[in-house]
């Protein structure tokens, strides 16, 4: 692309004047093209159509320079609204660089290679065009994408109209009225709710109209649903003037006495925090269903569940060519370029299991995050630039162009709509205000606040442009009917209509404040938060209820599915070592014998699938199971082709889903979330490869899986797989940290179980879909256990009748029991084992199998079996502050049991790296469970019955050993 290839690119011009047909087509092309009218380049007739040297050499110059404006005129584009000085020449365009120079401006070259123009041109017209198209106020990069159809479609989108757009006059209108709105709404805040934070979009007002046009023209395009996924600023304009939410209700939330009508509305959440959705007609008739989804302050992290969301919505739709549900997700300059999670979120476009169809990604780019600089918050030139490495194309448009955001938001709907792909928008634009309305902005960025101070209204601004006098700041909407004989008739009707439409649009806000005051003075209140169970949620409460159900299966189900398990396609072959496991569990199914964790597992899902209940279960390896236990999906050994039985159960049947997800659990598990949150009919699922990966996804569990209840009065049945349990596997693979669940546990807004047998298990995860509710379900599921022989049910129990229990009592004689131990999870084996080889049958063991909601009656008819043991002792493989101690001691003491603690020592480490050392614990807390009673109380913390001092090894006592 440079001009030091000019001998080579002689030597190609050499060979294709011989023959044309040794060199590549595209060399082919490029040379016939230089024969353009029976004209060289210089302007003189050419004599049988040759071309000399020079000219050889001008128009390859020619070519490379069209090039580098699509690479690199962003660079040069006027996209700032703040600055005051033009952008400075881009080096990279100079004429130089092309072996071109001034001197060359009047050739007559040949310009085909730009769309729009199909012949000869005068170089310094190219220029011109060029630098109209690519250097104006909106800056395009698309030549890092690899496809030479996407680069082709936006350039001969954009350079046939030198990338201006070509809005007709209501589009005009519209844009005029949607600023006028925008304006209005923020103006209107800011006098009436002095002082609270509402997160402004001054200076951004653009949005909206980039929104309406994209709502506009989305039903042309097949648009059907489209899903918002937002951060904080501008997001109460956009709920009242792009979803239409009405204005009491948005007055109502910045009232002090504003509180909920009963407890189970929950606790709800800051007006900027909440979503909405809507039926939005558009002014040709067509309609789209709107969702802002509500988010928490980790802004960026409602990315994936918005993605997840769209995707159940598609599904529904039945739409595999995904143009029916389109997500727009609205970012923050400064958090698009700092948070991890956009990249995780992009790298899902193109995964089988999670693509979307492509996202419209919008930057509201402040230049500012809350008070950091650019300099300081990335080491990127533009805050987009990671949405290269997926190779989207990104529009860079200055706000204060309204009409070319219009036009770049219709682009990056029809680029979305045609190649399935993500595209940027980065709506260069200016705060007002400071990060809230209580910031000065002038203590941090002095000069920046300055400038934005003598900023006049993007509407006035955008008036005066269309009365013909862009540069007069003087011309306002209230005075342009003074011009209307500077415009044409119907510009004027338009304009006069726009100014009619504002003042009944500041009428509307007054009426909604004026009722919300009389309603406060009145001491009369609104509903706080979000309506929910309404839609696909209609027939769901949001009440749980302890209440077994019968989640059993009929023996010809129970065969359908064990037939399924091992059978293949004729001529399949399975792997020799896989083939063996595979039959053998279809026949511990026909013949009623015992099956182990992974046939339980198949079993709930086949029967779900069998039933009509969709399910998804996602994760990384999820489809052979971390510990090689699933197999949902077994390869041919010979061709490498996929077999899923449990997909081919019956034609009429529900989908069955599992995916191999991105190395990511943070976008993966919020974007299983957010498809749970729109599919309450479906088995969602997400599995962590070992349970404390599931700590990369803290914020979805915390602001959303364990809060959107409470918060937002959105349920969701999500359950998280999450291996947990002490196999002296180290620290970060032996726990999920339990605690960190029941912790979060109030107000039955989760479920966590730690079931322990393969028929629990099941019963556990048909039961998720069984009831008329939907909670999250948190589950411990085993490691070892997936293969302990004595970890298997009988088939007996999985037939018609039987449901989950959520306290397994114990077959211990009562009379004979004077011990108890309570425990929970895998340590349940480790306590059997050790009863069994003492031969006792003083100590009964009972396990809760579900932690939360805590079952007290059924623990409580269970413990009050025992009327002749003294002594209760809760047993746990985790440290004394992980594990469930903690949650369950009140519990326990609360229902007047003795309860003591037998484990290990507190730490700040969840387990020990030595598989020696977590050997000797494990037999010291098995033994201290069994031991002799001490004489005097049992001390915290302390494994076994005797209080003594440690050695140092983490939990290990010798004392506790001899004892």
């Amino acid at each position: 692309m440079f001009s030091e290839n000019g001998e080579y690119l002689e030597e190609q011009f050499r060979r294709w004047q011989q023959d044309p047909n040794s060199v590549e087509p595209t060399w082919q092309g490029f040379f016939a093209g230089m024969r353009f009218a029976g004209t060289l380049p210089g302007g003189a007739a050419s004599s049988g159509g040759a071309v000399s040297s020079a000219d050889l050499r001008v128009q390859t110059g020619v070519v490379r320079l069209v090039f580098w404006y699509r690479q690199a005129g962003h660079l040069q584009a006027d996209i700032d609204p703040l600055a005051t000085q033009p952008p400075p020449p881009c080096q990279l365009l100079q004429l130089e660089n092309f072996g071109l120079s001034d001197s060359d401006l009047d050739r007559v070259v040949d310009g085909s290679m730009y769309f729009g123009l199909n012949g000869t041109v005068k170089l310094g017209d190219l220029v011109d065009t060029l630098r109209a198209t690519y250097c104006g106020t909106t800056g395009i990069e698309f030549m890092h994408i690899e496809s030479q159809d996407m680069r082709r479609w936006i350039a001969s989108r954009v350079e046939p109209t030198c990338n201006r757009p070509m809005l007709k006059l209501r589009q005009k209108y519209r844009i005029l009225n949607t600023l006028h709105e925008a304006e209005l709404f923020e103006k209107f805040l800011h006098t009436k709710y002095v002082g609270q934070k509402r997160f402004s979009l001054e200076g951004g007002e653009t949005l909206i109209p980039v929104l309406d046009a994209i709502t506009e023209k989305g039903p042309s395009l097949g648009v059907k649903e489209i899903v918002i996924g937002m951060a904080h600023r501008g997001r109460l304009n956009v709920l009242a003037n792009t979803l239409h939410k009405p204005f009491s209700e948005i007055f109502n939330e910045f009232e002090d006495n504003y509180l909920p009508l009963s407890t189970h509305d929950g606790d709800g959440d800051v007006k900027y925090h909440l979503g909405f959705s809507a039926d939005i007609e558009t002014a040709d008739g067509g309609k789209v269903h709107m969702s802002v989804a509500p988010n928490p302050s980790h802004l960026e992290i409602v990315g994936p569940v918005v993605e997840g969301r769209v995707r159940a919505k598609q599904r529904q739709h039945g739409d595999k060519e995904r143009v029916t549900g389109v997500p727009v997700l609205i970012h923050g300059d400064a958090a698009f370029a700092g948070q991890g999670v956009i990249m995780e979120t992009f790298n899902l476009m193109n995964l089988a299991g999670y693509r979307t169809g492509g996202t419209i990604h919008i930057v509201v780019n402040n230049q500012i995050g809350f008070t950091t600089n650019p300099r300081d918050s990335r080491s990127t030139q533009y805050c987009t630039d990671i949405a290269k490495f997926v190779q989207a194309p990104i529009f860079h448009v200055n706000a204060e162009d309204p009409e070319a955001c219009v036009a770049a938001a219709e682009l990056a709907l029809e680029f979305r709509q045609q190649f399935k792909r993500d595209v940027v928008i980065d709506l260069v634009c200016y705060r007002r205000w400071g990060h809230n309305e209580g910031d000065n902005p002038g203590y941090t960025q002095p000069l920046q606040a300055k400038v934005i101070a003598k900023k006049p209204p993007l509407s006035t601004v955008y008036a005066a442009q269309l009365a013909g006098r862009p540069d007069d700041p003087s011309v306002t909407p209230d005075v342009v009917a003074d011009l209307v004989r500077e415009f044409d008739d119907k510009l004027a009707e338009a304009m006069r209509e726009a100014e009619t439409v504002a003042a009944a649009y500041r009428n509307e806000l007054e009426a909604a404040h004026k009722q919300v005051k009389e309603m406060v003075k009145k001491g009369q209140t609104k509903k706080r938060g979000m309506e929910g169970f309404s839609g696909r949620w209609k027939d769901f409460t949001n009440r749980y209820s302890h209440e077994p159900i019968a989640t059993g299966l009929s023996d010809t189900v129970l065969d359908r599915i064990g037939t399924a398990l091992g059978t293949f396609p004729e001529g399949f072959t399975v792997h020799p070592n896989l083939l063996k496991t595979l039959q053998t569990r279809g026949e511990n199914i026909k013949k009623r014998g015992s099956v182990d964790w992974g046939t339980g597992e198949a079993l709930a899902f086949g029967s779900l699938v069998l039933e009509g209940t969709p399910v998804r279960l996602s994760g990384q390896d999820s489809r052979r199971g971390t510990f090689t236990q699933r197999h949902s999906v077994v390869v041919d050994y010979e061709t490498g082709a996929e077999h899923y039985p449990l997909a081919n159960l019956d034609p009429k049947q529900a989908p069955f889903d599992v995916i191999d997800s991105s190395l990511s659990e943070a976008a993966v598990m919020g974007f299983d979330f957010g498809y749970s949150l729109d599919a309450p009919e479906s088995l969602v699922l997400w599995e962590a490869q070992f349970g404390d990966f599931a700590n990369g996804a803290q914020v979805i569990i915390d602001q959303f899986i364990t809060s959107c209840e409470s918060k937002w009065n959105r349920s969701s049945g999500i359950v998280l797989l999450l291996p947990h349990a002490y196999e002296g596997q180290g620290p970060e693979h032996s726990s999920a940290r339990l605690e960190r669940f029941l912790q979060m546990c109030a107000e039955d807004n989760i479920q966590v179980a730690y079931p322990t047998t393969p028929v629990q298990y099941f019963h556990l995860l048909r039961r998720q879909m069984k009831r008329k509710f939907r909670k999250p379900l948190v589950v411990m599921t085993p490691k070892s256990l997936l293969r302990l022989p004595a970890a298997v049910s009988p088939v007996s129990e999985f037939t018609t009748g039987q449901h989950f229990r959520e306290v397994l009592d114990d077959k211990s004689n009562p009379d004979q029991v004077t011990r108890v131990l309570v425990c929970s999870g895998k340590v349940y084996y480790d306590l059997a084992k050790k009863r069994e080889e003492l031969g006792t049958q003083a100590v009964a063991i009972l396990r809760i199998e579900q932690l939360y909601p805590w079952p007290e009656q059924q623990l409580s008819a269970a413990l009050g079996r025992y009327r002749r043991a003294r002594e209760f002792v809760w047993v746990q493989e985790e440290p004394q502050n992980m594990g469930g101690w903690t949650f369950v001691e009140p519990r326990l003491r609360a229902m007047n049991f003795p309860f003591e603690y037998v484990g290990r020592d507190a730490g700040a480490s969840p387990a020990t790296g030595s598989h020696h050392v977590h050997e000797r614990e494990q037999k010291l807390l098995v033994d201290g469970a069994f031991a002799p009673t001490p004489s005097g109380p049992i001390g915290p913390g302390w494994i076994g019955w005797n209080a003594v001092e440690s050695n140092g090894a983490h939990g290990a006592h010798t004392d506790a050993a001899k004892a």
